[in-house]
């Protein structure tokens, strides 16, 4: 792994940890409740940690797609929860984009990670491994509040 990713790698693994004990045991229509009207809920936080994650595996150079990853980016409007995922197809989901995330993480060669980020993400020293660095601190907010909305859906505390 290259040097500068290993705290990176790190991160995603405790963000992943951090999610899973926040998702689990919680049943398909709490997926759906929502703190606010202008909230989202759980369903469309773990999808945007997802497609997020996907976004990084391709910028690592790992082919990700997903037909509904539109419904999780930035800005998107929320539907009706039918035409939504179910939450066991996102739980699938999450483990199995987060394993090929590590991974590919662990691998990315130092020449890839020196190249220049593509448009779009944030990096923090202007090449692809200051861009894998933004797609961790952005995971790690979501995952935040992924265990808020466990607990404030009542099924206690995710860490602690």
């Amino acid at each position: 792994m290259a040097e500068d990713l290993s705290n990176i790698a790190g991160m995603f693994r405790t963000n992943t940890e951090i999610v899973n004990r926040a998702i689990a045991g919680v049943p398909q229509e709490d997926w759906f409740r929502k703190p606010g009207n202008d909230s989202n809920h759980l369903m469309w936080v773990v999808g945007h940690l997802i497609v997020h994650r996907g976004r990084t595996l391709n910028v690592l150079g790992v082919d990700w797609n997903s037909s509904w990853a539109p419904l999780f980016v930035r800005g998107a409007e929320r539907v009706a929860d039918d035409e939504y995922p179910s939450s066991d197809e996102m739980r699938a989901e999450w483990k199995n984009v987060s394993t090929e995330l590590i991974r590919a993480v662990r691998e990315a060669p130092q020449a890839l990670l020196d190249q220049s980020p593509p448009k779009g993400p944030l990096s923090f020293d202007g090449k692809l491994s200051g861009a894998v660095a933004f797609y961790a601190f952005h995971d790690a907010y979501h995952a935040g509040q992924v265990s808020y909305l466990r607990k404030w859906l009542g099924h206690g505390q995710t860490i602690g």
